[in-house]
């Protein structure tokens, strides 16, 4: 589904306990519009909405499920007239009956289906409603070897647009003497450099002048920094890919956060932004800080 461009509707369903939440929140942090709990006989006031939404919303999601009781057994027939309306897939999650059993009591919450019998029991009532909507679904996933963060990284190698960023990296500057950012995931600070605050022809400029950059650059263990921290960074955003984190902050800091932390986070977002699967954005929070 990755690349197909815009006017998609997806319909997520399958077991309770197969992971629809987790495909759904997968989703939604691609960019997707994701409705949950919805009735089938909603779909398709659901699908007018977004035609009239003029592009508003190029990606719908609907997770309908069992927990609609009686009004889920119209889903086949819903989906089956949708379909001829456009980009309209259904995805269906599975699971075995062991795994979902384990995982029903891991929570410790009864299957919506199973009234005064067993766990197994609503699983088998749930699993013969459905097979009518698995055989016909588009796209089957069996989730029980798969935890929440496989299943996650699963979504998003099917569903994200080609080339699309599966991490985004916010390379944010600061000056200590203003305080330390809270909202960061590392933090890195540049006051081993010479200070270019000292040199009066620097002084008014700033990291993001010509000038600043190259002596900031230049100095001794500058660019032996920069190698070795972008280097190290990789293996932390591949992994935070894998784990299916999709925001980080790595906060660059100096003194009054004008000069080397602005001249050094430009850099290693430019080094950085070569790294697969990763967008990188850059903000001076302290820039314009007299």
């Amino acid at each position: 589904m990755a690349g197909e461009g815009e006017g998609q509707f997806l319909i997520v369903t399958g077991m309770s306990g197969a992971g629809r939440t987790t495909v759904g929140n997968a989703l939604e942090d691609l960019g997707w519009y994701v409705v949950d709990n919805l009735p089938p006989q909603m779909l398709r006031p659901l699908l007018d909405l977004t035609d009239l939404g003029g592009g508003a919303l190029p990606k719908v999601a609907a997770v309908v499920d069992v927990r609609g009781r009686g009004l889920f057994d119209d889903l086949p027939d819903v989906a089956r007239a949708l379909r001829s309306r456009g980009s309209v897939q259904v995805l269906f999650l599975d699971a075995s009956d062991d795994v979902l059993v384990r995982r029903f009591e891991a929570v410790r919450r009864p299957h919506p289906l199973q009234g005064d019998g067993t766990l197994l029991d609503g699983i088998r009532v749930e699993r013969s409603r459905l097979t009518l909507v698995r055989e016909a679904a588009d796209i089957v996933i069996d989730t029980s070897t798969l935890n929440i963060h496989q299943l996650a990284t699963k979504t998003s190698e099917i569903f994200s647009e080609e080339g699309a960023a599966r991490h985004r990296l916010t390379l944010l500057s600061f000056g200590f003497k203003y305080g330390l950012p809270t909202d960061v995931d590392l933090v890195a600070d540049m006051r081993f450099l010479p200070n270019p605050f000292w040199m009066d022809e620097l002084r008014g400029l700033t990291g993001q002048d010509e000038q600043v950059r190259e002596y900031v650059l230049s100095r001794e263990g500058a660019q032996e920094f920069l190698d070795a921290y972008a280097k190290a960074l990789v293996p932390v955003l591949e992994g935070y890919q894998r784990e299916n984190k999709s925001h980080s902050t790595v906060a660059i800091g100096c003194t009054g956060g004008k000069h080397r932390s602005v001249a050094t986070a430009e850099e290693l977002a430019r080094r950085l932004a070569q790294v697969p699967g990763v967008a990188v954005n850059v903000r001076h929070r302290d820039l314009g800080r007299e």
